[in-house]
Formats: structure tokens, sequence, C-alpha cells
């Protein structure tokens, strides 16, 4: 089963929608709950608002900015079956998720849980021990190549993201599977329901197709750094700027075989100093030294 297939968004944002309907429509014994964090105002591209809306879901939705809490408690002040919380979902004992939903009715095993909190996802889903949700979708930063494993410091002022193959590593570990990638989402089941799902290969380089916002670096033989792909910050709508990212100078950028005397002297210089300034001084040094010699 292909299960972009029936990706299709009434509130998400990528498909989300469509894809968590056809799982949810293929697992057994379901109760009815989700989770989502952060969770904004709760219609703002909502992985779980067509959940509560059309599925009759009851919900747990956990914003931390006050402001868009507001505006979440407004906007389902006449459902009672949604219960949000103006929290930060972190990954120690006094703020995880466990902690926090046991305060709720939500049971140990609901069907969904849906986190998107721009960082810290990698962790907050790793301190997730006692409720176990039977699909998981999870944010991963979509610039980064599916072959990397990369998770950023566990600290909330940070904002980095986690790489999908370290997302899958985690799942594996707490014996979930991946079953579905959206473009910045990954989706997880739990393993024991992974056979229903009929996926002849879940690796992760066959399950994401879409790598738009990948940008590739490599260097020719001569030492020029080359960009492709993407080659722009995304969140930021900035250019990446290939000659701010050139770490030996023009006069350098040849096939080591081709230098000549003075230049694998130059080079050899160069890979001494951290600045380029201090090498340029002793490169005019010597050069002068030998202008007074002739």
């Amino acid at each position: 089963m292909n299960l972009t297939e029936y990706a299709r968004d009434v509130f998400s944002q990528s498909g989300e929608d469509g894809v968590i309907e056809k799982i949810l429509a293929t697992l057994p014994a379901q109760n009815k709950w989700c989770v989502e964090f952060g969770a904004w105002d709760g219609k703002h591209l909502s992985n779980t608002r067509n959940l509560i809306e059309n599925a009759n879901y009851s919900a747990v939705l956990i914003e931390a900015d006050k402001i868009k809490f507001a505006e979440l408690q407004n906007n389902y002040s006449a459902n009672p079956n949604v219960i949000p919380m103006n929290a930060f979902v972190g990954f120690s004992p006094d703020n995880n998720l466990d902690t926090l939903l046991a305060q709720t009715p939500a049971p140990l095993d609901f069907d969904f849980l849906s986190i998107d909190i721009d960082g810290n996802d990698y962790h907050v889903w790793k301190a997730c021990a006692r409720y176990r949700p039977k699909l998981v979708c999870i944010e991963f930063n979509p610039t980064i190549p599916t072959e990397v494993h990369f998770v950023q410091d566990s600290d909330p002022l940070v904002k980095h993201g986690s790489s999908l193959r370290a997302l899958v590593e985690l799942g594996q570990a707490k014996q979930y599977e991946l079953v579905a990638v959206s473009p910045v989402n990954a989706f997880f089941v739990d393993a024991q329901y992974f056979a229903r799902l009929d996926i002849a290969d879940n690796r992760a380089e066959t399950l994401r197709s879409d790598t738009r916002y990948v940008t590739f670096l490599f260097s020719g033989y001569d030492g020029t750094v080359f960009l492709a792909g993407h080659s722009a910050l995304p969140w930021h709508v900035f250019p990446l700027n290939p000659a701010k990212m050139q770490s030996l100078p023009r006069l350098l950028r040849k096939f080591p075989d081709d230098y000549n005397s003075v230049e694998r002297w130059a080079f050899r210089q160069y890979r001494q100093f951290i600045s380029p300034g201090e090498f340029w001084q002793r490169v005019r040094k010597r050069l002068a030294r030998r202008a007074r010699g002739a």
C-alpha cells in the first residue's frame, strides 16, 4: 500500500488529513482520541481538526503560546470533547507528555498523536513512555538528506529540528514502524499493526519521495565548493551563497598535482592558519622578501 496516494488536505498542510484517515481506518479498536502539540489556534494547518470536526474525535490540544492558546480556547469553547492545555511539552519528568496527559482522561493507547514544535520533536517523543498512541505524526527537518542522522541538542532554546533517519531509528527503538512520509512529516504506527498496512518496503529512502527542500554540497577536484538542489533557507526565504562557502582562496583552487612550488608552499601554509588574513599577511611578507632579494 502506498499511503501517499490517499493524501488530501481538509485542514492540514501537505496531504496529512487523507493519510491519517486511511491509516486510522486500517487500525483496530479505535477509541476516538487524538492529541496534538503545538496546536496553535486549533485550526491553522492542524492535523487533528479534521478528526475533531468530521470524525467525532475527543482531543487534547496543547499550545504553549498564550496568545495562540486564547484563540484555541475560543475556537473550541462550544466543544466539550476538546481539552485545551496551555503548557510547554518538554522532555523532563515534570513537563513531558506523560505528565501532561495524566491530567486528562485520554486513554494510554489513544489513536493519534501529532508532534509539531519546530525543534525538539525528537526529544519529546523519546521522553513519552507511558502513553503509546497507535499512530504518530511527527515533523522532521526537510532540508536534511534522507541518509543523514542528525538530532539537535535537547534544548528548548534551540530550533534546528532532527532528520528523518534519526526519527526512524528512534521509532524502531520504541517499536514503531515508518509507514508514510509527507514533505515535512513522518508517520509511524505501533509495530503490532504494521502488517495491516501491507507495505512491502518501509525504508525511509523508499517512502520519502519529496526532497524539494534539500540542498546538496559537493566539491570539484580543484577544491571549489558547489551547491545544488534547493540552495536556500526555506523558512527565511533567503538564498545560500556558494561564494561565501569556499574553503580555499581562488588562487589555490587547483587540482593539487597541478600546483607549482610556490602554490604548494602557499597551500601548506594556508592549512596551518585559521585566519585567511594571517595567511595572506605571510604571503605578502614572503613575496616582499623575494623582491628585496631580487
